[in-house]
């Protein structure tokens, strides 16, 4: 149905390889997922397949085979539909095509899809532009259009973003149920857990200068294991062979330094010092096939998952503190009604979740609650918002936005932290507007742990991580000492870090956990 055969991908500014060499084929009932840091190429690839135009940043070279007609879920809807009404997004292939009358007859299986989505069956009937549809509204949207296309081959990048519990629940039943080939890009732990049979591994080592890829036919779980246990055996191998290698050249030089010195003194002896003389170029001959050995060395394996990032101990909140106490009656914005009435109460350095369907207001009350906070002197908040954009300027590069507030001084320590969190030197003087959705959220993160913030407000943190690299960032949280109030939908990041949930609804704040 897809195959790939010998993908090249560059960026022409700089003539960087993204992606090299890759092949792979996918067929029905496969459900192969794309993984990789951030900038690694996931979505670039996803773009490659559907049409080289939507990449003319980079050179494509290979061959792409497609048979039947591919459905496909971009990350960004607003970037090319923003202005477009309902109607023309479901019906047309770009926002400049022109619908076919019998595109129209699609439109009779259009409220089946809406009630599998739970999405207004008066949908149509509206007719709003794309734009004024929320995140996971967005996302259900193009759900909607793969699926009343019949589409043969599935593309999804990141799926489950904005996505609430029950519309992932409900998207990870149609990925398993599916017997069309699905090809995706997720975040979302549980989800690769549960439905992949296929990964599409793709790396950058050696300070990103270098691109590398696995394929394997196998599920997320077991690769995450088989991964771990390979990496392990070759950097055992690889030390090994280092280590074995440093002992030789050990043992060479000592060798060496004997016969110089006795070459030395054997001025007055010309047969020993011609045999010596010998024995000194046999020697170097030596010491040139040890050099070879070095070449056949495994690489010493680079984790992407090895993310330094901690909070320092003593950052803290009392137990018996007050971080909270809100009372809202109601959550609205403008003059619609989100919630009739909210309250919340938090002590200590609770770690506290809130869920809720998408448009039930969350994010609406993350940022009254740090608009609460903000000016207390008795805490220090962070807070990290859905839309970077509303925290980091374009105008500022990487290291100058973490440095802000800091003396100069700080630079060295800041471009160590910055490189743990696998940013290279290009990176961190880069415009953050030239950066990945995950490096904007490490950046985040980052800052907070800069500020010795104690109470964090986080907005779906996880949702632009790897699934490789999220786990490390379960672990930061859990060993915080502070308070942390999070939106997220993310089950693995729930069950692994959270000690109460709440979920917002038209009613109330309701504590499930």
């Amino acid at each position: 149905m897809l195959e790939i055969l010998n993908l090249t991908i560059q960026i022409t500014k700089d003539n960087r390889t993204l992606i090299d060499n890759l092949s792979f084929n996918i067929n029905q009932n496969d459900k192969f997922a794309i993984i990789g840091l951030e900038g690694n190429g996931k979505s670039t690839l996803l773009k490659a397949i559907v049409d080289k135009s939507l990449i003319s940043f980079c050179d494509v070279f290979g061959t792409i085979v497609i048979k039947g007609k591919i459905g496909y879920l971009e990350q960004s809807i607003l970037d090319h539909w923003m202005d477009t009404n309902v109607i023309d997004f479901l019906l047309k292939s770009n926002p400049d095509s022109i619908i076919d009358l019998n595109d129209y007859q699609k439109l009779g299986h259009l409220d089946n899809i809406l009630q599998k989505l739970k999405l207004n069956p008066k949908l149509i009937d509206e007719n709003k532009k794309v734009s004024q549809y929320s995140g996971g509204e967005l996302v259900k949207l193009g759900l909607t259009k793969i699926l009343l296309n019949d589409s043969d081959i599935l593309l999804l990048d990141e799926p489950t973003n904005d996505l609430d519990l029950e519309t992932i629940l409900y998207l990870e039943d149609f990925i398993l149920s599916e017997t069309k080939p699905i090809l995706f890009v997720s975040h979302d732990e549980a989800l690769l857990e549960n439905t992949t049979n296929g990964i599409i591994h793709l790396s950058q080592i050696h300070k990103k200068t270098k691109p590398v890829h696995e394929v394997v036919k196998m599920n997320y779980v077991d690769y995450k294991e088989f991964r771990h246990i390979a990496l392990d055996s070759q950097e055992m191998i690889a030390r090994k062979q280092r280590s074995d290698y440093q002992k030789k050249m050990d043992r060479f030089r000592q060798i060496y330094s004997k016969v110089e010195y006795q070459q030395d003194q054997a001025v007055r002896n010309p047969t020993l010092g011609r045999l010596l003389k010998k024995k000194i170029h046999a020697l170097k001959s030596m010491e040139k096939r040890l050099l070879k050995e070095k070449d056949t060395f495994f690489e010493i394996p680079e984790r992407e998952e090895a993310i330094d990032l901690f909070f320092d101990k003593s950052i803290g909140i009392p137990n018996g503190k007050t971080i909270l106490e809100m009372h809202l009656e109601p959550l609205k914005v403008n003059d619609r009604v989100l919630s009739k009435s909210v309250d919340i109460s938090i002590q200590g350095n609770k770690k506290i979740a809130i869920i809720g369907r998408n448009g039930s207001g969350k994010s609406t009350l993350l940022k009254l609650i740090y608009e609460e906070l903000l000016n207390r002197n008795d805490i220090s908040v962070g807070y990290m918002s859905q839309e970077y954009e509303e925290l980091i300027s374009d105008d500022l590069n990487a290291l100058d936005f973490i440095l802000k507030g800091f003396d100069q001084r700080e630079e060295a320590r800041i471009r160590k932290m910055m490189g743990a969190l696998q940013f290279t030197r290009e990176e961190m003087v880069s415009k953050t507007s030239q950066l990945s959705g995950g490096q904007k959220a490490k950046l985040l993160l980052l800052k907070m742990v800069v500020n010795k913030n104690n109470v964090l407000l986080l907005d779906e943190p996880t949702r632009n991580l790897s699934p490789l690299s999220a786990p490390v960032i379960h672990e930061l949280l859990i060993h915080f000492n502070g308070c942390v109030i999070c939106i997220t939908h993310d089950r693995k990041f729930l069950e692994n870090v959270f000690e109460e949930v709440y979920e917002l609804n038209e009613e109330n704040l309701k504590k499930l956990i």
